[in-house]
């Protein structure tokens, strides 16, 4: 199944408190289990003013339905193509 990064632009999102987020997350596993499994959340990553959310779905359009149904951002979606590490440098 496709892997999707999301960018979210939520200005401050480094400096909200700890309650804010687990709220924030709770609400994003709330509309998971309303749509189902066929979309998992992998893990996000909050910076000063932008949260990116790592997304296991069918489709761009079932990560776009999860923001909409949870009122989150979804500012750019994209399909993850290739990972690589350090271990991709080794012969």
């Amino acid at each position: 199944m496709p892997k999707y990064v999301i960018e979210r632009n939520v200005p401050g999102a480094g400096g909200a408190p700890a309650a804010e987020l687990q709220a924030i997350s709770q609400k994003s596993c709330s509309v998971l289990n309303e749509l189902g499994p066929q979309i998992q959340w992998v893990e996000s990553y909050v910076t000063d003013d932008k949260i990116y959310c790592v997304y296991i779905a069918p489709d761009a359009e079932t990560v776009a339905e999860h923001a909409r149904r949870g009122g989150f951002p979804a500012d750019r979606i994209s399909e993850v193509r290739a990972v690589i590490d350090p271990t991709t440098a080794e012969s």
